[in-house]
């Protein structure tokens, strides 16, 4: 199925694609109108559907194992010489013996969650996914189109990947403020229960059941503004996401056409999805990994909390767990967020083109 970001002459600066390419066709195509709000709506939200339904249980994994410390425990002791010995932690310990770290990956932590929980486990928080998904999407394509249009033309920064990468800043800026914040406090705050999916008495005892129930519950306990915990790191996260994302798959896909002579298809969309998805979470997990603390800390009345504030997080996070700690989850991450960016890419494409074909936008 060929793109419906493709039917549109060049000349037309009101009709570019999702990804911000400028339409490459042959004289005999008629325009494109400038897409409809309700078309970035339905694509979106279709995309966003398709994404998270494939693609959460690596959510889930990935956010547990940014919640896990990585606190030395002196387990024993190991020699240093002259009969002499020293407390060690486990890591020295193991070290000194052969073995292990101990650190679980993204295997483990998910065999670790099946069999204390149940498989239905790597699906706690969809609901808050479910809930944001729509609106997050429709609001990330339409507000991209709305910026790219806003920066090219009436700002005069033409059409070039600057101007995408700015759109695609904004857009993720955008997002994180309107929907994505206040849904991944309730998305975190249920995955991070430690609870079994099967067992019916602990089913009945958990804290948080659903989105709207978790997000009433941070209400009445901690206040509204404890839905926009870590929106700092979540911005940032979010524009540097959007802005790698949007101008890699414009960027690649525009060299592609080029180089083929033809408007790209679904499988073409997805590979080029996936390989766009990969650059942010590459420079922004230790962002991803201090609002994940933030998001799931609970703030007691009167008493300080540990994570306040997106430096200072890091330099505790850095000082207790090491460097490394602020990568964690990030095997998890990429194997969530490529395939689901190729998704979101194929599906947005696809579902926008058919939508056009039908004449309902």
């Amino acid at each position: 199925m060929t793109s419906n970001v493709q039917d549109a002459p060049a000349a037309d600066t009101t009709s570019t694609s999702s990804s911000g390419t400028p339409p490459k066709t042959t004289a005999a195509k008629s325009p494109r109108k400038k897409k409809h709000p309700l078309e970035h709506f339905l694509a979106g939200g279709a995309a966003g559907l398709a994404e998270s339904s494939v693609c959460h249980p690596l959510d889930t994994i990935k956010t547990r194992m940014q919640l896990r410390r990585n606190l030395p425990k002196i387990v024993g002791t190991i020699p240093v010489g002259g009969g002499r010995t020293i407390p060690a932690t486990r890591a020295q310990a193991a070290g000194a013996s052969g073995g292990g770290s101990g650190t679980a990956g993204p295997l483990d932590t998910a065999r670790r969650i099946v069999r204390r929980e149940g498989f239905a486990a790597l699906y706690k928080g969809l609901t808050a996914v479910y809930s944001g998904i729509v609106p997050k999407m429709a609001i990330r394509f339409w507000s991209f189109e709305q910026y790219k249009e806003l920066l090219g033309e009436r700002a005069g920064l033409g059409r070039g990947e600057g101007t995408v990468f700015l759109a695609g800043t904004l857009s993720g800026l955008t997002e994180a403020v309107l929907v994505v914040t206040p849904a991944e406090v309730c998305k975190i705050r249920m995955q991070a229960q430690y609870h079994s999916m099967v067992d019916p008495r602990q089913l009945a005892t958990r804290k948080y059941t659903n989105v709207v129930q978790t997000a009433l519950t941070v209400v009445r306990e901690e206040g509204a503004s404890a839905l926009y915990k870590g929106i700092v790191p979540t911005m940032l996260r979010q524009g540097c996401n959007q802005a790698a994302n949007f101008t890699t798959y414009n960027y690649a896909k525009r060299h592609w056409e080029e180089a083929s002579g033809n408007s790209l298809v679904s499988w073409q969309h997805m590979l080029l999805g996936c390989f766009s998805g990969g650059v942010g979470p590459c420079i922004n997990n230790p962002l991803d990994v201090v609002k994940t603390r933030l998001q799931r800390q609970v703030v007691e009345p009167g008493v300080p909390p540990k994570y306040a504030g997106l430096f200072r997080s890091c330099a505790i996070i850095v000082q207790e767990e090491g460097a490394m700690c602020l990568y964690k989850g990030l095997t998890p991450r990429l194997m969530r967020i490529m395939p689901g960016q190729g998704i979101t890419f194929a599906t947005y494409e696809y579902i926008s083109d058919k939508l056009h074909k039908a004449g309902i936008v």
